[in-house]
């Protein structure tokens, strides 16, 4: 199922990738287009005038379960997968999302900085984590494999428990104090401490994202690694502490994306951030996340945020099947799973979004390791005691 690099067919000619429920597998065929407006089929008009948005690109997340799962692989099988994802000959992945610091699918809850009241963050320190899993190993290798430059962005769930109202890395809570004070300007400068100690093992960022579901953190009782933001306090944070420090770090050409949350939240998300010029500033795009797609239609949530903020990107930036109570953790083999993927990322390229980002790159059998055991689905599923990997249809839907 390796593909040959893409060539460009003459001019009239066109091919064709197929995979199928029946069990092709990227069959490549080649077929000539007809010029009778007689053709049976279908017609196909073309108006080269109209411009839509630029694609930015597709990929997944290397959690510290994503790089655990690989990492778990004989090296032969590695960079098998490796290849699958980021090669020529596989999907050609140019996105990667990068936690900051642990998620639910962690081993355990970590920050940067554990130690209480430390606001000038002499005890950061990546962990054993990202310079033995993320920052090394499979992310080295996948930028070895890729023809073109990965883009890599990452996203924080949840800020040290001391600088917390909840004192806990779950549950309700947002940041102590308000915009402009030391729990803010603290947190702020963790963001550009990351990108300098990732820096240090030669991997620079595209972007961040100012919060990983940030409506998470106001629910009572969360399970996992969290920290709160109404859309009002992202507003106040941004133009306040996040944008100046990046701004006045040698990050400034990092992008930032707000939301990074269920498109649900939109328009008014992007409008009580966008409309006050301060942290409109420093904000380049707007990430959304698939969960609460049926409850929260594209067209009446992303179309008109790119109608009102044209200049703005917006970035699928999480999807994953399996989350949901009522949804079955993995289901090997499942190929209605990879409809749901085809349809969510068509629907979201016919309405102006600029790419579209999977959750983790690879699970084990039970849909982890996660700590709180909220296992899910994946394109790839690894098999460490058989030192094997299923591409689940998902993959081949990618």
């Amino acid at each position: 199922d390796t593909l040959d690099p893409l060539v460009l067919p003459a001019p009239g000619y066109y091919v064709k990738y197929e995979s199928s429920k029946a069990g092709k597998r990227l069959e490549r065929s080649e077929g000539k287009f007809q010029h009778k407006l007689c053709a049976p089929d279908v017609v196909l008009t073309l108006d080269t005038t109209q411009r839509f948005q630029r694609v930015k690109g597709f990929g997944g997340s290397i959690t510290d379960a994503a790089a655990i799962n690989i990492l778990s692989l004989p090296e032969r099988a590695q960079d098998h997968l490796l290849r699958s994802y980021f090669s020529e000959e596989g999907l050609e992945y140019n996105l990667i999302r990068l936690p900051m610091a642990s998620c639910d699918f962690s081993l355990h809850a970590y920050t940067y900085d554990d130690v209480p009241c430390d606001y000038e963050l002499t005890h950061f320190a990546l962990r054993d984590e990202d310079t033995k899993l993320k920052a090394s190993g499979g992310r080295e290798q996948a930028s070895a494999m890729s023809k073109r430059p990965l883009s890599l962005y990452a996203s924080p769930w949840t800020s040290p428990t001391w600088l917390k109202t909840s004192e806990s890395y779950v549950g309700k809570g947002t940041l102590k104090g308000q915009a402009g004070d030391k729990y803010h300007k603290t947190w702020a400068n963790y963001f550009v401490r990351f990108l300098d100690e990732y820096a240090k093992h030669n991997v620079t960022f595209w972007a961040v994202t100012a919060e990983n579901e940030p409506t998470a953190g106001l629910i009572n009782n969360y399970p996992f690694q969290c920290l709160g933001f109404t859309a009002e306090q992202q507003r106040d944070f941004i133009a306040r502490d996040l944008g100046p420090a990046l701004a006045n770090s040698s990050h400034r050409h990092v992008q930032l994306i707000i939301l990074d949350d269920n498109r649900l939240h939109l328009p008014h998300w992007a409008r009580v951030v966008l409309e006050d010029e301060e942290a409109a500033r420093y904000v380049h795009g707007i990430g959304i996340h698939w969960y609460l797609d049926f409850i929260g239609p594209i067209q009446d949530t992303v179309l008109p945020t790119h109608e009102l903020f044209p200049d703005y990107f917006i970035l699928a930036t999480e999807a994953c099947i399996g989350a949901h109570f009522w949804e079955r953790d993995v289901i090997l083999g499942c190929w209605e799973r990879g409809n749901q993927y085809s349809h969510s990322i068509l629907t979201n390229l016919n309405h102006f979004v600029a790419g579209w980002t999977d959750w983790n790159l690879a699970l084990d059998l039970e849909g982890g390791p996660n700590w709180v055991k909220n296992y899910v689905d994946s394109p790839i599923i690894v098999d460490s005691s058989e030192g094997i990997f299923y591409k689940q249809p998902m993959f081949y839907h990618m």
